[in-house]
């Protein structure tokens, strides 16, 4: 598969995830930046394993349910998506990170939280 028809495949939108959040409460919602960045502010009740981490995290993370990463832009995030469905999970990555859900104006947890430079 071509990387963007691969990216199309792996690639949820923040309008998506929001209301895929409200629905479905078993869904697996996963920041893999650094902690630094994840202190500045994070999408609200998400999990938070750094990509580092990820493969020896990989079995408290269920295979029964979907998991969405996100990271800041959404490379990171693309990376962990891509292995984990090469290894049989249901994964996406959050299209253009944890900026462009900022700049779509939704909320960063905690209160006035913002988006970390890497």
């Amino acid at each position: 598969m071509s990387d963007a028809a691969s990216s199309q495949v792996l690639a949820i939108d923040g309008a998506r995830l929001a209301e895929w959040m409200q629905s479905d409460p078993a869904l697996q919602v996963i920041d893999v930046r650094e902690p630094y960045e994840r202190e500045a502010g994070h999408i609200e009740a998400t999990r938070h394993v750094e990509l580092t981490q990820l493969t020896a995290q990989a079995p408290s993370i269920d295979r029964a349910h979907p998991v969405v990463f996100y990271c800041r832009v959404g490379a990171r995030s693309r990376m962990a998506a891509e292995a984990f469905r090469a290894s049989g999970y249901e994964a996406y990555s959050l299209d253009g990170g944890l900026v462009r859900w900022a700049e779509q104006g939704r909320a960063l947890s905690p209160e006035g939280g913002t988006v970390a430079d890497h």
